[in-house]
């Protein structure tokens, strides 16, 4: 049984964007009460990000918001290349080899502010409130929790505050914390257009298709309701009409009939990280403590990251499951890849598009690591501190490592079910005993909230085994040889799907690590 909440007031989150609300999400997950602020009156109603990526996806599957998403998105298998001068396709980047690896071998197109209405519903479903028309003006942190101030004299008493508050973050303001990088000259610009390109004017275009050209190319975004298109501008160029930005995506696409403007936006894009992503009691999530380039969307799906790595860590603490270092580890791991692995992704993506290809870190030749890659399935965190961090895979299926994201695997749970892995693992530790079920391998009984354990083995557990009830059947070693361990290896996964630990099977092996990432021993 859980341990209780020790929690006299709810979590604060600052900002209703999707960063926002998915933290609000993990929280509640957790069953931490929390409460979101948003200035605005209502939800985005703004032409933003349009691309969730596959380990999004999986973030808000544990959560419990995939399907809804899933139900008004447009999913994507092939992310195509075309050659604006030739039209030549000469290397889509196919999703579906990721099949083995996560139950979203594709990524999705929606916009921001089709996608925040669900978030919301989502989050109001789960027991979490949303109060619009909240500015923030200030707050006040004690030993006890945080007292907030808006506009117009309201307060709150949060015990932890979440700042995803974006780019020109209130919360940031208030704690004095400086970003540092820089702003580039470059913009984008983005129109919405209503066009028929399927049936009046048809193309063959994947719904993610990128035009690369050494001198203007363009990103052409499949929505449900309309065809995105994306292009630089140069800095000393004039801020173009929505009428030249529709001739401008008419010139790569060939001419049509009807054509609506739907909307336009221009924007500038930055490489700036917030110095600081903790002050006591108040941590920053998202824009708000990394403004990063939307280029192969990793501006909304790098904050997800974010909200994929607190609110466990809150939960743990405040159950007395871990003691309060481990809220240390949050900005340790999440800093590293806005400093410098999105930007390195970002800087490849613009090369790649110029055809400058030895600038284009970050893509080989080889589309099962290019997929992995792109999904942001290849994020492995430092998870000890020693800098081990990437963001990108560059061999298929590369050995597992500590800090890895654990692979979504299908195997046969002790009833019978085919189950995958990511919802054995979603909501506490979990100890994985590769090893040989028939030799009756000592592994300890199953009591705690905080930590489960499981053999995995091809060879079924005997039924006067004595481990049915925590044996998983791995036919033909799938996810063994996907470990690339040796036999008798005991994996340690934290409930964010991410290897705490790979070390030999022996007694108390799994309980030591447990308690070396979380400052305490596992509760009974």
């Amino acid at each position: 049984m859980a341990s209780p909440l020790r929690l006299d007031r709810p979590v604060a989150i600052v900002g209703a964007g999707p960063v926002g609300l998915t933290a609000a999400l993990g929280l509640a997950f957790h069953g931490i009460p929390c409460v979101v602020f948003e200035d605005d009156a209502s939800l985005s109603l703004d032409t933003k990000a349009g691309t969730t990526l596959s380990r999004t996806l999986e973030i808000w599957q544990r959560y419990g918001a995939a399907e809804a998403i899933l139900e008004k998105a447009l999913r994507v298998d092939e992310i195509g290349e075309i050659e604006r001068a030739t039209g030549a396709r000469p290397f889509p980047l196919r999703m579906h080899v990721l099949g083995a690896e996560t139950r979203y071998p594709f990524v999705i197109n929606l916009p921001q502010h089709h996608m925040e209405p669900i978030l919301g519903a989502a989050v109001r479903a789960r027991g979490g409130e949303i109060r619009l028309g909240h500015r923030l003006t200030g707050f006040e942190q004690s030993d006890a929790g945080v007292r907030l101030r808006f506009a117009g004299g309201g307060e709150f008493d949060a015990s932890w505050v979440l700042g995803c508050d974006g780019g020109r973050s209130t919360v940031r303001e208030l704690l004095d914390v400086t970003v540092e990088g820089a702003s580039m000259d470059e913009r984008y610009a983005l129109i919405d257009l209503a066009v028929d390109l399927d049936v009046a004017n048809r193309r063959d275009y994947p719904y993610l298709s990128y035009f690369s050209d050494p001198r203007e190319w363009m990103v052409l975004v499949r929505h449900p309701h309309c065809w995105r298109f994306l292009f630089p501008l140069p800095a000393d160029v004039e801020e173009p009409s929505a009428e030249s930005l529709r001739d401008k995506a008419l010139a790569f696409i060939g001419e049509v009939g009807k054509v609506e403007i739907l909307n336009k936006v221009i924007y500038r894009t930055h490489h700036r990280v917030a110095n600081r992503w903790r002050d006591r009691r108040v941590f920053l999530l998202g824009d708000a403590a990394h403004l990063i380039t939307p280029m192969w969307a990793l501006g909304l799906n790098t904050g997800a990251l974010d909200a994929s790595n607190l609110p466990w860590r809150l939960a743990w603490v405040l159950r007395g499951w871990a003691d309060a270092a481990l809220l240390d580890g949050y900005e340790r791991e999440q800093k590293p890849l806005a400093v410098h692995g999105s930007g390195e992704m970002a800087d490849a993506a613009r090369a790649y598009m110029a055809r400058r290809m030895d600038a284009a870190r970050g893509m080989t030749d080889n589309n099962w690591s290019n997929a992995y890659t792109r999904g942001l399935l290849g994020v492995r965190l430092d998870v000890d501190g020693a800098g081990g961090w990437s963001l990108v895979k560059s061999a298929t299926e590369p050995p597992l490592q500590a800090g890895d994201r654990i692979p979504d695997a299908l195997v046969h749970a002790p009833d019978g079910r085919e189950m995958r892995l990511h919802d054995l693992v979603r909501d506490r530790f979990v100890a994985l005993h590769f090893t040989d079920a028939r030799r009756r391998p000592a592994i300890p009984a199953n009591g705690s909230p905080a930590l489960a354990h499981y053999a995995v083995s091809r060879w079924d557990a005997p039924l006067d085994s004595g481990l049915r009830d925590r044996a998983l059947l791995d036919p033909g070693d799938r996810l063994f040889a996907r470990l690339g361990a040796p036999a008798d290896s005991m994996v340690l996964v934290r409930p964010d799907e991410h290897v705490a630990a790979i070390v030999p099977m022996a007694p108390g092996a799994a309980e030591g690590a447990y308690e070396r990432v979380t400052g305490r021993a596992p509760p009974r």
